[in-house]
């Protein structure tokens, strides 16, 4: 039986690895609690998927093929219908960076509201705070508007909230702060998304940096990438 490795001889010896173990896994644990969202190889989930989960992307016009070693002839195998509702709710979940925990409590929510449960998880997910400012075109990605919300750059009808989870309702008017490095980050966004367009049930107004929610979107204006009855399914098994 192996015991402890601080109190034998052995570790004694070997103090020095088992302090740069322990290190490696504070460090671990750390990043697994504070994290919150997905920071790996974005484009490699994208060709796992098979579609833009992130936004285009010219790697995956290149290569519109899973990742791996066997390249294209490694083509996609007959899936069951587990790992395709799997695969529907994984795509919905890195889509707006979220984890398997705090997904599923926004599912449970839209199953406590009235209504068809998968339109409503995903009007839930599509007026979190930090998409609406990244469909507003307030930020050029789902990430730098969710920092825009967290640094306390954002108001909701003149009131400051950095909770990026905060779900907006109808004819709430998103400004930015009025000074000067939060106008300086999102006149430098606005550049880069002057040529995206905004959905019908947003209006901006790009010169006074602001916006309002015109109306809660349907189905047909929020456009999903996934089939979301799957993942209804796949949480009533």
């Amino acid at each position: 039986m192996l015991l402890p490795c601080h109190i034998t001889a052995v570790a004694r010896q070997n103090h020095g690895a088992c302090d740069a173990l322990d290190s490696q896994l504070t460090t671990i644990n750390y990043q697994l609690s504070e994290m919150g969202r997905y920071t790996g190889p974005k484009t490699r989930v994208s060709r796992r998927y098979g579609v833009p989960i992130f936004g285009s992307s010219k790697a995956l016009e290149r290569k519109n093929y899973p990742p791996g070693m066997h390249g294209p002839r490694g083509s996609r195998r007959k899936q069951s219908d587990y790992a395709i509702a799997l695969g529907e709710k994984q795509k919905l979940r890195y889509q707006y960076g979220l984890l398997e925990r705090q997904f599923r409590r926004i599912f449970e929510s839209a199953l406590r509201k009235r209504g068809v449960t998968g339109e409503t998880l995903l009007q839930l997910l599509e007026t979190r705070l930090d998409n609406v400012v990244y469909r507003l075109g307030l930020a050029n990605t789902r990430s730098a508007a969710r920092q825009l919300v967290s640094h306390g750059h954002v108001l909701v009808n003149g009131r400051g909230v950095n909770i990026a989870s905060y779900n907006v309702k109808a004819g709430d008017e998103i400004t930015i702060k009025d000074k000067p490095k939060s106008r300086q980050l999102v006149l430098r966004n606005l550049d880069l998304t002057q040529i995206v367009p905004v959905p019908d049930w947003l209006t901006v107004d790009r010169d006074a940096l602001s916006g309002k929610v015109a109306h809660i979107p349907s189905r047909e204006e929020m456009q999903p990438i996934v089939n979301e009855q799957l993942i209804v399914e796949l949480y009533s098994r």
